[in-house]
């Protein structure tokens, strides 16, 4: 669930789409919806600092909806209308600043690009505003803090509140958001295939005729790095052609690792009738009771521009505060990014410059000894490490390579001892680098 919504604008703003089309416009085309979606904060912090670009089209048979990357764009950020930063790309459709970027208060930013085909686009200028420090944090354990239930049945959590200082004689919007590490113990699913080590192995040419599958080999003296699922050979040999039933193993951690869950709701707030005072106990996370293990969280309290916080107050609406399918459908949910040469094109997303003030809240969860998670699994508990996040995220608990081999499993000869564990590769939703503020 949260791999899939890392993007909350692009996730939410595809589901918009869906419904119908904050400003109405009238599309190019009537059997079909095409959108570019833009997803970019610039922020103050030592962090990655990308620009998300997307493609929305909805099949003109189905009417369904598909999402693709926009890759080759030429993106750049301009500083004060002045200093021209290039993106780059790193993975598709993801275009990244320069790693020593970091945006400054006061600096007004502005998204530029271009895509393959040589269409233009620009956001008008978003002018970073101050952000004040979060002052304390505190925590509640709610049995109903999730709701709707996160996969049914996922409906406890921590509430998260925090303190801060409104400053004075100045407007000011606020959104928060969080991000939850969690020890990883499972790395690695091979669907179909087995993972390994070293990738220099070809198929043994030999009649086998035991309970298990096909058989392979190690050659080359095992140097060749794969580290990674391994499939049978595409077409096997003829001595060995014996297809494998559906099957799915799970592999451990070789090396430290952390699961990194987000939040995807939208949380905002306006000082217009708290100006300059003391804001206390605002709730600002309801992180999932996945695990009675500790887990950290850092909460990021942004600031925002009064036109940003009208989009996402709009966002907010239509996304979290809406009564049904037969309430009346929203409209898409156009940002401040245009096409320059074609003002009655629609562009989804929003580009802003907040600055942000962070803290890392450790969650020690010993609040909840002996309190069930209350999902209900029809395989029952596991004994294993890290099973209660293992089942969280994939509803399913986690399935080791067996050993010694059996059905449906395919042998390795004259390779390292089976099962190997998995390395923690870094990405979006894992890291093997310890979060500063984790405790052993």
């Amino acid at each position: 669930m949260h791999r899939l919504c890392r993007s909350i604008l692009f996730c939410i703003s595809v589901e918009l789409l869906a419904f119908g089309c904050v400003d109405p416009y009238e599309p190019d085309t009537t059997n079909t919806v095409n959108v570019v979606v833009v997803d970019g904060t610039i922020t103050n912090l030592p962090e990655e600092q990308i620009i998300r670009l997307n493609r929305s089209r909805a099949d003109s048979l189905t009417g369904r909806f598909g999402t693709r990357p926009i890759t080759k764009a030429r993106v750049e950020v301009i500083v004060d209308s002045s200093q021209v930063i290039a993106c780059h790309e790193t993975v598709d459709g993801s275009y990244q600043l320069p790693a020593d970027f970091r945006g400054q208060v006061g600096h007004a930013y502005q998204l530029h690009f271009v895509l393959a085909n040589g269409t233009e686009y620009r956001s008008n200028q978003q002018v970073m505003q101050p952000v004040p420090p979060i002052d304390k944090v505190s925590s509640q354990f709610n049995t109903k803090s999730i709701f709707p239930p996160i996969a049914g049945f996922y409906t406890a959590g921590h509430d998260l509140f925090i303190d801060f200082k409104d400053p004075t004689q100045t407007r000011n919007f606020y959104r928060w958001d969080w991000k939850l590490y969690e020890k990883q113990e499972w790395c690695k699913t091979c669907y179909q295939g087995e993972y390994v080590i070293y990738g220099d192995i070809t198929a043994t040419l030999m009649n086998y005729s035991g309970p298990v599958g096909n058989v392979y080999t190690y050659t080359s003296g095992n140097t060749k790095l794969l580290e990674d699922c391994f499939y049978e050979l595409t077409p096997p040999p003829p001595s060995i052609r014996n297809p494998l039933p559906e099957y799915k193993y799970d592999y451990s951690c070789r090396s430290q690792c952390w699961e990194i869950i987000y939040s995807h709701d939208i949380n905002i707030f306006a000082d217009e009738r708290s100006n300059g005072g003391l804001i206390q106990s605002r709730k600002v996370a309801q992180i999932p009771f996945y695990d009675h293990n500790p887990g950290l969280v850092e909460i990021r309290q942004s600031s925002l521009s009064a036109d940003a916080y009208r989009y996402f107050n709009l966002f907010q609406q239509q996304t979290q505060n809406t009564g049904g399918l037969a309430d009346t459908p929203p409209t898409a949910l156009i940002g401040n990014v245009h096409n320059v040469a074609n003002s009655r094109e629609a562009v989804v997303g929003y580009f802003a410059a907040s600055g942000v003030a962070t803290v890392r809240y450790w969650l020690d969860r010993k609040d909840v000894s002996g309190i069930s998670l209350g999902n209900s699994s029809p395989e029952g508990s596991s004994a294993l490490p890290g099973a209660e996040l293992f089942y969280a995220l994939n509803l399913r608990m986690p399935q080791p390579e067996p050993s010694p081999p059996q059905q449906p499993q395919m042998i390795f000869l004259y390779g390292p001892p089976r099962p190997p564990t998995a390395i923690c590769a870094p990405s979006d939703s894992k890291t093997p680098f310890k979060p500063e503020g984790w405790r052993e």
